[in-house]
């Protein structure tokens, strides 16, 4: 555990003073001595975590004076932007990937490599340092994340003779068969809900082309008429036409498709681990859960691990009590007080496993990852070419035939988005 970092008393004397001088102009800025962090949080056991994890520093750091402003998650995207560029405090929450990205470009978070040579995160964190970087250099702190994987029926796999849980595609193509033989969707999808067709997107091309490739796409770097792009949309075309998913898949949202696997009517789900919380006793205990299938053996295995993170941002005053805390909150403890506060899996590598089977198996898949995590499609890049591409994906379920027609529009839009 790092302790306090102590500054030479004429500094803070200094602080003091200047802090004094820009009360009346920034009513937010940090006092010298003051630790001020504004932390967003949904729902109350969410703030109630980190209240505990905030009092456990106040106790092993006595000579730091913490303020914390708790901010509802919807109106913390709103604020944040104005606070980074104006009177920060000296720690935010946040995304990693192009959502960290996107502040650390503009010189709005602070390098934080030093914090992760010096505390070790390279190895307890090695699975998201990726998507903790931005051209080299670390900006994020990781605290939480979620798997995504295939989530399925066990009674139905055996009702039908499927045998052990599909590790390569051929596999799953095989237990498709098997369960419309026996008058069972094999895949339910809530395609109204866009987002959830993009996690279909995100691994057929982590499986198929690797998160290398997948980090370039997002950044707009590859045109949507490579052949590789098109490949992933003809792997998916496959499941289509064979009539793998649940019929007219447009016309539910998350909420109307999960039934199909509660009662029984569909037998896989490609979902995150966070929708766990909506399963009833009786349906937890007929619930498996496993990684998504290898495609092709050559291409090193990523997944979608949409993680949280902490972060000081560049204007921060008070950068040394900051890099205290964060040395603090990045233990093997801490993470696993966080991930069963906020309802996640601690990004933490050295973090004890959690207690909850599905929690488990999508904790050992990401901490065992070595082609890398990716933050999820509308995470990975800019919003506007997020929806433009979702809105995509709804076409082509819609109408696979239009494949070309689909990626030749995405494709101008990509060109006047990133001017490339």
């Amino acid at each position: 555990m790092i302790g306090k970092t102590f500054r030479p008393r004429t500094l803070l004397v200094a602080a003091t003073l200047a802090a004094g001088a820009l009360a009346g102009t920034f009513a937010s800025a940090a006092q010298a001595g003051t630790l001020e962090m504004n932390i967003a949080y949904k729902g109350a056991s969410q703030r109630a975590v980190w209240e505990q994890v905030i009092d456990e520093f106040k106790k092993t750091h006595p000579g730091t004076d913490v303020k914390v402003s708790f901010v509802d998650e919807e109106a913390y995207k709103v604020q944040l932007p104005n606070w980074l560029t104006t009177a920060p405090p000296d720690i935010v929450n946040w995304h990693d990937g192009e959502r960290m990205a996107y502040y650390a470009k503009r010189g709005l978070f602070a390098d934080l490599s030093d914090d992760w040579k010096k505390n070790n995160w390279d190895s307890m964190y090695a699975s998201t340092k990726e998507a903790s970087s931005y051209q080299g250099k670390q900006y994020a702190a990781p605290t939480v994340y979620y798997s995504w994987g295939m989530f399925y029926r066990k009674d139905l796999f055996d009702k039908v003779g499927i045998k052990s849980e599909p590790k390569t595609w051929n596999e799953f193509l095989d237990a498709c068969k098997k369960l419309k033989a026996a008058g069972i969707a094999p895949i339910a999808v809530a395609g109204r809900d866009a987002w959830t067709l993009a996690g279909w997107f995100d691994y057929l091309d982590l499986r198929l082309n690797g998160n290398a490739f997948h980090q370039k796409l997002m950044a707009g770097e590859v045109p949507y008429t490579d052949p590789r792009v098109k490949k992933v949309y003809v792997t998916w075309k496959q499941l289509l036409d064979d009539g793998d998913f649940i019929p007219n898949s447009l016309s539910y949202d998350l909420d109307a498709a999960q039934p199909f696997l509660f009662q029984g009517k569909a037998a896989m789900m490609l979902m995150g681990t966070f929708i766990t919380g909506g399963f009833s006793p009786t349906v937890k205990q007929q619930m498996g859960y496993f990684q998504f299938p290898i495609i092709d053996p050559n291409v090193p295995t990523a997944e979608d691990g949409p993680v949280e993170s902490l972060h000081i941002p560049g204007k921060a005053k008070n950068k040394a009590d900051a890099r205290a805390f964060l040395a603090f909150a990045e233990t093997p403890e801490i993470g696993e007080q966080l991930a069963k506060g906020l309802g996640s899996l601690s990004a933490n590598s050295k973090s004890p496993e959690p207690e909850d089977p599905i929690s488990k198996i999508g904790f050992q898949i990401l901490s065992n990852t070595k082609g890398g995590i990716a933050q999820f499609y509308d995470r990975d890049m800019t919003k506007e070419m997020a929806d433009e591409g979702m809105k995509g994906m709804q076409q082509f379920v819609s109408d696979p035939t239009k494949l070309d027609s689909i990626l030749a529009q995405l494709e101008q839009t990509r060109q006047r988005i990133y001017k490339k």
